[in-house]
């Protein structure tokens, strides 16, 4: 390989340069979504799934494994009166009830991840018009179109 045409072979491998975080791809955001941008949309509904998980973890640790057991010790700050045992499991099952809100929620993201992954990411599935960008950014499992969501909302809403 002469010099000449391995300056060219150089030239023509440029290495490319991952863009800044939250920059992906470059220019201003579009109105409506664009497959160019699912990698930006992964990224989001990813550092979201975190923050559930970790969310799940301390309310496991905090509230769902403490059992009326570990109140009755000498260093316990819990009495064992009936009052503050139904305090005790009221705190339980609000635990309960934020950790099954914040397992749909990761049901959902999931769902959007394989959506992206299948390419029907960020398209509504009623009309199969592309979501608004911004209603992603928002809700970025969102599966309906803001029109196809008002529409559902409206027939399902209680007659006044």
């Amino acid at each position: 390989m002469s010099a000449k045409s391995a300056n060219k072979h150089k030239a023509e491998t440029k290495t490319v340069v991952p863009p800044e975080p939250g920059k992906w791809p470059n220019g201003d955001k579009p109105a409506v979504y664009a497959p160019e941008w699912k990698e930006y949309f992964r990224d989001i509904i990813l550092k979201k799934r975190k923050e559930i998980l970790r969310e799940l973890s301390y309310l496991h640790e905090t509230s769902m494994e403490t059992t009326a057991d570990q109140y009755s010790g000498d260093n316990s700050t819990y009495s064992y009166h009936m009052a503050d045992q139904g305090t005790d499991a009221g705190e339980r099952e609000k635990a309960f009830l934020f950790a099954s809100r914040e397992g749909k929620m990761l049901r959902l993201l999931d769902q959007a991840l394989e959506r992206i992954d299948n390419g029907t990411y960020g398209y509504c599935q009623e009309t199969n018009a592309p979501i608004e960008f911004k209603r992603l950014e928002a809700i970025p499992h969102a599966r309906l179109c803001i029109a196809a969501k008002k529409r559902h909302e409206e027939e399902n809403s209680p007659p006044e």
